[in-house]
């Protein structure tokens, strides 16, 4: 073989090694845990015989894909604010989930929302709340968050 032949053939050969070196890098950087992005919280006092409510809404997303997200929402001034809620203690709680749907690039939109009566409202602490949540990605990775949000109840 020629030199004229063989020093583009072993420099294109370095060339494609190199951009796959680059990509099993890129993808052994990726984080499998779920991310989240733009949460809100919102509270309605209930009012003139209506009931009022509490939203949440997230973009989680997974290179997996997002299984699950269970919501909390918790009073600052409650026992999580001494004893730190955990990942466990959310896993493990009969708590209510977010429905997902996809937003498109791998990441979907995670809202829950629920009632709050004059009764509820009543009786609940005033002041600061804090909405925790733990995203479950299909392949079992996990994120949680124990102030992904904030609201007031007056």
């Amino acid at each position: 073989m020629s030199r004229r032949i063989v020093l583009p053939v072993v420099a294109g050969v370095v060339v494609l090694a190199g951009a796959g070196a680059f990509a099993l890098a890129y993808a052994g950087d990726q984080d499998p845990s779920p991310a989240l992005a733009h949460s809100t919280a919102r509270y309605t006092a209930p009012e003139a015989g209506h009931k009022g409510s509490l939203s949440f809404t997230t973009e989680v997303s997974a290179p997996s894909g997002v299984k699950s997200l269970k919501v909390l929402a918790w009073p600052e001034k409650s026992g999580f604010a001494k004893e730190s809620l955990t990942a466990k203690d959310l896993a493990a709680a009969e708590v209510d989930s977010a429905t997902c749907t996809p937003a498109g690039g791998g990441t979907v939109r995670c809202v829950y929302t629920a009632p709050v009566s004059a009764a509820d409202a009543a009786s609940s602490a005033h002041g600061a709340w804090h909405i925790a949540v733990l995203a479950t990605a299909k392949d079992g990775h996990t994120t949680f968050d124990t102030k992904a949000a904030d609201f007031t109840l007056a």
